[in-house]
């Protein structure tokens, strides 16, 4: 199968796709934010430049989107039919350095999570994984 597109607008349709401040994050935000969780953004100088930090719990989050890390639930599992093998390439590769970063940040002493996209669908579903992966916050 080729591409719908002609190389031109294929480059720009991927120059679109951003990588901060998605939908997914900005959702994940809202809810941390919403449960009391207070948090800094993507902190740089962190394995991966983790999408949400929660300094005082050691706590690095990853926001994925499931077909970019190749998450195992039904967006994730889509490969596209034109130019099958570059794309299955490109996901082991995301998938290879996400672990990689994990492991860096636990020999940092820090605790990483991830919540894929699918995962930020139901705003309630969201706020138990976060309390689940972050933790409730303290009291004051």
């Amino acid at each position: 199968m080729t591409d719908a597109f002609d190389a031109e607008k294929r480059s720009a349709v991927m120059r679109a796709v951003k990588s901060r401040d998605t939908d997914p994050e900005l959702k994940v935000r809202r809810a941390a934010h919403k449960s009391g969780l207070r948090f800094r953004l993507r902190r740089d100088d962190l394995p991966g430049k983790p999408d949400l930090v929660f300094p005082a719990r050691r706590i690095a989050l990853f926001v994925h989107g499931c077909f970019w890390h190749g998450h195992d639930c039904p967006r994730g599992a889509r490969v596209p039919q034109a130019n099958r093998a570059y794309w299955l390439a490109k996901i082991g590769r995301n998938v290879a350095r996400d672990r990689r970063n994990l492991a860096d940040l636990r020999k940092l002493g820090w605790k990483p999570a991830v919540i894929w996209e699918c995962e930020t669908v139901d705003a309630a579903r969201l706020s138990r994984l976060l309390a689940r992966r972050i933790g409730k916050p303290a009291k004051t």
